[in-house]
């Protein structure tokens, strides 16, 4: 008997660990970690992590359990996207997943979470099908999509006697964008005229420009160029190059990342919708994350780091009220769910699990002391301002 009861203290040491080792829960974050949007899921990533962060007052518990982040890079590959997916879920058995970048891989990752009936939480991918034809009930989304970036900015560029024009990335994000902000122009008294699309990858934008400076050249009134573009390639600096004014044309387009906003100091004035600017929203949540951010990375927050936060305190608050991270629970408690983040209270809807959210008109100012273009505040464009179809 001497022998055996450190054997069997042992082994009650072994469960216990055992035990205590699940005990907890998994997050995976899937996202394109390498490749063109290299920089969206850096920021991405960072501000998940700092909302989970805040959200948990610095523990990085819920509910009495430690939350674990697995990451998972999807290289933008819809099929590794979606094998990755199918690894949380299955081998790594993570309560639930937030991610990707890409609304291509996005598309290839929604049926997978319906075969496990777990959930992903879709940040930033844009693509109004992703809440929309392709949507099912495990798919919630932080991010905007492609309505709420379209009616934002057919508020902001529409009026009687405007004509437009698109240029898109020939993939979902680009052609839901258009569709959507074809949609949305009806109610202004603006004309869509004429829409092109190119390859992500494009660099040479000549051809394009060319048709669209044809097509709307003989034209009378107001005509703009909307860009919806996403990555490199730089098509507002290199159209703007060719003398759009030429022909009576303003370049138009909705925010992006501060390395972006670069290219808008060539522009003065120019108006459009976006979805995040470190200095324009005014709550405690942004106020933490723009002074922690600077005091970590030594910048502002960016575009994408207000999203990922967002799914972090997201993920938090649905796991408290549910009380457990059992899926059906989870769903119950974030159909409707109302939420703080850096961009103010946002809202799942019951109908898609689309976030309602602020949107933010602006007009560009150049500070020479400034290397960005900074999108002074027009009009905060709230829930209720904005008519977001349910598509699905």
């Amino acid at each position: 008997m001497t022998f055996i009861r450190p054997v069997l203290l042992f082994s009650s040491a072994l469960a216990l660990s055992a035990v205590a080792a699940a005990a907890e829960i998994r997050i995976a974050h899937v996202y394109g970690k390498t490749g063109p949007f290299e920089a969206y899921a850096e920021q991405s990533h960072n501000g998940l992590m700092m909302g989970l962060e805040f959200a948990t007052d610095g523990t990085m518990m819920v509910n009495g359990e430690p939350i674990v982040v697995i990451e998972k890079d999807t290289q933008l590959d819809p099929a590794r996207g979606r094998a990755l997916l199918e690894e949380a879920y299955g081998d790594d058995e993570v309560a639930l997943a937030v991610g990707p970048v890409s609304s291509g891989v996005a598309l290839a990752m929604l049926p997978v979470a319906e075969d496990y009936e777990k959930i992903l939480i879709v940040e930033p991918a844009v693509a109004d099908s992703i809440t929309g034809s392709n949507w099912n009930r495990y798919i919630f989304r932080t991010g905007r999509n492609s309505s709420q970036d379209a009616v934002a900015n057919a508020i902001a560029l529409g009026a009687p006697g405007v004509k437009i024009a698109t240029l898109a990335q020939d993939y979902a994000f680009g052609r839901d964008g258009v569709a959507a902000f074809r949609e949305a122009l009806a109610g202004t008294g603006a004309d869509l005229v004429h829409e092109e699309y190119v390859p992500s990858d494009t660099t040479d934008f000549t051809a394009a420009a060319e048709r669209i400076f044809t097509a709307m050249k003989d034209m009378d009134g107001d005509k703009r160029l909307f860009l919806i573009w996403a990555g490199g390639g730089n098509p507002m600096g290199k159209i703007n190059a060719m003398e759009p004014e030429r022909f009576g044309i303003e370049i138009a387009t909705g925010g992006n990342i501060l390395a972006a906003l670069a290219a808008y100091k060539d522009l003065p004035g120019m108006e459009g919708a976006t979805y995040y600017y470190y200095d324009i929203p005014d709550n405690p949540v942004n106020d933490w994350l723009v002074q922690e951010h600077q005091a970590r990375f030594g910048t502002p927050p960016d575009f994408f780091t207000a999203g990922g936060m967002a799914a972090g305190i997201a993920v938090v608050e649905a796991l408290r009220a549910a009380g457990t991270s059992e899926t059906d629970a989870l769903i119950d408690a974030m159909e409707g769910m109302e939420w703080e983040t850096p961009k103010g209270t946002m809202r799942f809807r019951a109908e898609d699990h689309q976030a309602l959210q602020s949107m933010y008109h602006f007009k560009v100012r150049v500070d020479p002391d400034v290397d960005w273009a900074i999108p002074d505040l027009v009009r905060e464009l709230g829930i209720d301002d904005l008519p977001v179809p349910v598509r699905n």
